[in-house]
């Protein structure tokens, strides 16, 4: 079966009212750099509530289809033959040999349905539709018409062309990335951080990235693991520039002076206000975690409070309320698991305490943290001009700006 074009369905798209236009637009530059990464040359159409994807000459199917399944704010993708307006015989001729085709097994319930747009074609839907399912029982009599709940729908387009399809290929859903700004993506290398950006940009947010390293502990492969899996997000999102933080001597300085139950969650103070910093200067709008209520000591409720006490701008957990089992399903659907589980270490888990506070008092966090005098904004500065960006994209990655990194004073 040759395909002629591509009918883009939306969802959510739709019911944006006077910003309607905008987001289409916006779905359409995607559909566009998604069409880059395949062969063959397509123009696209926009009319009212339709997108058309057309091909102008030959090309890969299966290339492009995996690639518009990529495309947030595609909710499924219709192939589609087109012909120029026919008289009904021909027409009758096309469906029949279409739905042929299309259902070798042919041993399946229809339905016909019609969209007459150009008013002078000389026959309405309702005619149409009995016509052409007359066609198709013709040709094929172990099918049957089901008006009610069909296994196959045909639908007919008729406007300045012909449009003919009747099957679906389901596209991700959610909304063209960037038309809910920007974020900062906290991307250590776990199951849960892709996922939750993942599923931010299937809000419509663009991402950049932050992941903290922690040399001589973490290991080059585990810096290689978070740059496949920002690899793999990217696939969605487009380009994701990942900053690279040394944050060694902020880790050793914090536990050589505050409480070991306490790490983890101070700790995570200072990577969000590390984020922070870094998120203002990308002109990002918020920060984005993987955390979960209740997954680990740092999530319970009372540590997230601490957590967020050190942020200005909104934080995101997409995940909040979710289990473990849905977080992997999730993974394992954008392809992310098996990388994640890889098992290199990352400095969330070097520096764990054996038995970590899970009920945090605020006031208690915060003196504590007086612990650390002048000497951790010294070394908040440093950590910041070790800021290493790497752009990340499906293809490959590109070094925006080199590392140098901080001295590491080690604990006594």
């Amino acid at each position: 079966m040759t395909y002629h074009a591509f009918l883009i369905k939306y969802a959510e798209i739709a019911i944006k009212g006077k910003n309607r236009t905008r987001f289409e637009l916006m779905l359409i530059d995607q559909i566009k750099l998604a069409l880059r990464r395949c062969s063959g040359r397509f123009t696209i159409d926009r009319m009212y509530g339709r997108i058309f994807v057309n091909a102008q000459s030959e090309y890969d199917y299966d290339e492009v289809v995996e690639n518009l399944k990529l495309v947030f704010g595609i909710a499924g993708i219709c192939p589609v033959v087109i012909l120029p307006v026919v008289g009904l015989d021909e027409l009758k001729k096309t469906t029949a040999e279409i739905f042929g085709q299309e259902y070798p097994d042919r041993n399946v319930t229809f339905k016909i349905h019609t969209r007459r747009l150009a008013k002078n074609y000389p026959l309405d839907s309702q005619e149409i539709n009995a016509e052409l399912g007359e066609a198709v029982l013709t040709a094929y009599p172990e099918a049957k018409v089901d008006v009610h709940e069909p296994q196959v729908m045909v639908t007919v387009e008729v406007r300045e062309r012909i449009y003919i399809y009747s099957h679906t290929i389901p596209g991700p859903g959610g909304l063209p990335v960037g038309v809910g700004g920007k974020a900062m993506l906290l991307l250590s290398g776990g199951i849960d951080s892709p996922v939750a950006g993942w599923m931010c940009a299937k809000r419509g947010l663009r991402l950049d990235a932050v992941y903290f390293n922690a040399p001589p502990y973490t290991s080059e492969r585990a810096l290689q693991k978070v740059k496949d899996l920002a690899q793999i997000v990217s696939r969605y999102t487009g380009p994701i520039r990942l900053h690279n933080i040394n944050f060694t001597e902020i880790q050793l300085y914090i536990y050589e002076k505050c409480p070991h139950d306490e790490l983890t969650v101070i700790m995570r103070r200072y990577m969000m206000r590390i984020a922070q910093t870094l998120a203002k200067s990308a002109d990002c709008d918020a920060l984005i975690t993987g955390e979960s209520i209740g997954q680990v000591a740092s999530q319970t409720v009372k540590a997230l409070v601490c957590t967020d006490d050190v942020c200005e701008m909104p934080v995101f957990r997409p995940l909040i309320g979710f289990d473990k089992e849905e977080i992997i399903t999730i993974s394992k659907k954008i392809g992310a698991f098996e990388t994640s589980i890889l098992p290199y270490e990352d400095c969330c888990t070097i520096f764990v305490a054996k038995h970590p506070v899970t009920k945090p008092k605020l006031d208690v966090i915060r003196s504590h943290e007086q612990n650390l005098s002048e000497k951790i904004d010294e070394m908040f500065a440093r950590a910041i001009e070790t800021d290493e960006i790497i752009q990340i994209d499906r293809d490959g990655e590109k070094i925006l700006k080199h590392r140098e990194d901080a001295p590491v004073e080690q604990a006594e």
